[in-house]
């Protein structure tokens, strides 16, 4: 029982509960870090916000490339002219005017995300075209200081007015072609993640019917018979509600979801009796660690549901884990009946597996995988996702 259900359970009885039960871990939020708190009102208001943070490096190196990019191809665009002086001229001035914008909007972000969203974009609009102005007329200043002739003044422009009104133009439709992508990026990543999110609370709020009503037929069959154990199977199954239910943006710590794992094996001890054993190796495993949700619970609930019960003798499964070039590697095993030739297999162990891959990709994209390996006699299922505190 969790540490939440034993103080609850304390609150009620003196007794002790002394059966079934290894020694709790403790909560997650006791160990929870700093970082896990939930962020203040302006770290809320800038992930919502549809401008990206341009002090990223990654959004540093997208604006180096795409004004070279841009400088290539207005250099191609003119044949008439030298290819590396004019590539040259090109690209020095527009990354001089890329790297300040991306600065400009990098530092007032902050304030732009407080505004409405035509307001930002309108505040975005007037800074790029005063930036665009003050490093054009900048260019014109250093034109005129480097004097006329020679190979260094020909890389500045000399027609003022003419050139400033093109590069306002200019910039006022590449400033809003880049505010429609990045709205349009973020909303398209606001519905993705709404949907993951969605998907999350359904996967974490779903509890097998057959173990809801097996459970509870447990209890009543109990009740008279041990009615401590059916207490005990009580509060187990209140545990193991109280944490498939919670928020799925809640932190959850390795050694909470082995927690919730070893309440459900409780569980179905109470039903399967001696049928059901399972070996845990787990000593190894970094308990600190996060993990996502129902990821190992469900794993033993199909070791259970598809390899133990068909057993006449019931057998073991095996809960194994370890730590293997920085990623952590989930490994349940359990034997497997063999198969008649007029058996049926019992539905549903691919829908669990699918939905744990699901949990695996919105949690680390490519970085997380779940891999099946069936035997004649036995069902293997490995999972491997990265480290994290």
């Amino acid at each position: 029982m969790s540490k939440t259900g034993a103080i609850e359970h304390a609150a009620e009885t003196s007794t002790p509960r002394t059966t079934l039960v290894p020694p709790p871990w403790p909560s997650a939020a006791a160990n929870a870090p700093a970082a896990s708190a939930p962020p203040s009102p302006l770290e809320a208001s800038l992930d919502a916000f549809f401008i990206p943070d341009f002090c990223a490096p990654r959004m540093v190196f997208a604006v180096v490339l795409i004004a070279e990019l841009v400088a290539l191809t207005l250099t191609l665009a003119r044949p008439d002219a030298p290819f590396l002086t004019e590539l040259a001229r090109i690209s020095m001035f527009l990354q001089w005017l890329g790297l300040t914008s991306a600065g400009l909007l990098c530092y007032s972000r902050r304030w732009l995300a407080r505004l409405t969203v035509p307001k930002s974009s309108a505040t975005v609009f007037v800074l790029l075209l005063l930036n665009t102005a003050v490093i054009s007329e900048l260019a014109l200043w250093l034109g005129t200081a480097f004097g006329t002739g020679g190979i260094v003044s020909t890389a500045f422009p000399s027609d003022h007015w003419p050139f400033l009104l093109r590069n306002a133009g200019i910039c006022l439709i590449v400033t809003a072609l880049l505010l429609r992508y990045l709205f349009a990026t973020h909303q398209w990543q606001k519905h993705l993640r709404a949907e993951a999110h969605s998907r999350i609370q359904a996967l974490q709020a779903r509890i097998r019917p057959h173990f809801l009503f097996n459970t509870m037929n447990t209890i009543a069959a109990l009740t008279r018979s041990d009615p401590k154990r059916a207490e005990e199977a009580v509060e187990d199954l209140a545990d193991l509600f109280r944490v498939t239910l919670r928020d799925s943006h809640s932190p959850l710590r390795l050694k909470e979801e082995l927690e919730l794992t070893r309440i459900y094996q409780r569980i179905e001890a109470l039903r399967l009796g001696d049928r059901l054993q399972v070996s845990w190796d787990v000593a190894e495993l970094p308990m600190r660690a996060f993990v996502p949700g129902l990821t190992v619970q469900p794993l033993l609930e199909n070791a259970i549901y598809h390899g133990i019960e068909p057993l006449e003798g019931g057998g073991t499964v095996t809960v194994s884990g370890r730590v293997v070039d920085g990623e952590i590697e989930l490994v349940v095993s359990n034997p497997v009946a063999s198969k008649d030739p007029g058996s049926v297999e019992r539905s549903g162990n691919r829908l669990a597996l699918d939905n744990i891959r699901q949990r695996l990709e919105l949690a680390y994209g490519g970085r997380g995988s779940l891999t099946v390996e069936q035997q004649p006699d036995r069902y293997r299922v490995t999972v491997r996702f990265p480290y994290t505190e």
